[in-house]
């Protein structure tokens, strides 16, 4: 086991994202599970690779965030996203698991919580991911942490809205009772990962990316220090039949309880049960959704480096 010197930071900014941040010029922030744990290999690695370019070619500096070696990095390289993707038992860390992870000097894929918390330690104000966790269907009581880092960390978070496989109502509930505005990107209908939604209504709506700014940079100057949900619905050409991932969702349930899936991994199970149910359909969905996030956090970013 490797044990770090208990009075350094390990927080470590590669020189690129470093220099973005200390001369004012756009960062995004990207979570890592979606490499370790979110699709298989090669895709997994592949589609890190095509959201830091896209990043990249929107003018912005990607950071993509993990824990390596006993170090909290923001900004990673081919070589480390390629070791993510490959290596066997790869952490998944959540808030509660970063101190461990980092003690332990093993790899860690960070969530959408811990790299919140990475990001606003850097300084890093947009996050690009693919969908937040939230309130878990059933009365278990289970609740992802990504709703209390929203309401922990000044950090906007640019997602299709929601897991399709959570409680959607009682998480925009659990949003609202932690003060996180939920912005909708064209919409004013909290998108559903794989579908674009309609149901449920979002707090305010921005059209563009000088909006979504001026709306970020003004609920931080008036004190306001939780984060931001910005939701983006999935391309229409890419949505999928909502009748068949409703089924999916309820069959893998039936499944995760008869097979004792409890707690975080519940989440992966039913990915998985519903790329299954969905002939890869689903995972298709995942990148264009995943891509289309990362493109607007990165208009969004760099109109708030502009408007700062």
């Amino acid at each position: 086991m490797r044990h770090n010197d208990p009075m350094e930071d390990p927080l470590h900014l590669a020189d690129e994202v470093a220099d973005a941040l200390a001369a004012g010029r756009p960062v995004v922030a990207l979570e890592s599970t979606i490499i370790a744990h979110g699709m298989p290999y090669p895709r997994n690695v592949e589609t890190a690779l095509a959201l830091e370019a896209l990043v990249r070619s929107g003018g912005a500096v990607p950071a993509t965030v993990a824990l390596v070696d006993g170090l909290l990095r923001v900004g990673l390289s081919d070589d480390e996203l390629e070791r993510l993707g490959t290596a066997d038992g790869v952490a998944k860390a959540s808030l509660r698991d970063v101190g461990a992870v980092l003690a332990s000097g093993l790899l860690g894929a960070t969530t959408v919580a811990s790299t919140m918390f990475a990001a606003n330690r850097a300084g890093i104000r947009v996050f690009a991911t693919g969908g937040i966790g939230g309130v878990h269907r059933g009365d278990n009581g289970d609740v992802s942490a990504d709703l209390t880092a929203l309401g922990r960390f000044p950090v906007a978070v640019v997602c299709a809205g929601a897991k399709a496989v959570l409680d959607l109502p009682r998480t925009l509930e659990a949003l609202e009772t932690l003060g996180v505005p939920v912005l909708g990107w064209g919409t004013d209908a909290f998108p559903e990962f794989w579908t674009r939604g309609g149901r449920l209504p979002v707090s305010a709506r921005v059209d563009e990316a000088f909006q979504a700014a001026a709306v970020l940079d003004a609920h931080w100057s008036a004190g306001l220090a939780s984060g931001i949900v910005l939701g983006v619905p999935i391309p229409t050409e890419h949505e999928a039949d909502r009748t068949v991932i409703d089924a999916a969702i309820v069959e893998g349930l039936t499944a995760a309880d008869a097979n004792g899936i409890t707690g975080s991994e519940v989440t992966p199970f039913l990915l998985s049960h519903i790329a299954d149910a969905t002939g890869g359909a689903s995972l298709d969905a995942n990148v264009a959704l995943v891509q289309e996030n990362t493109r607007v956090a990165t208009e969004v970013a760099v109109a708030l480096a502009a408007t700062r």
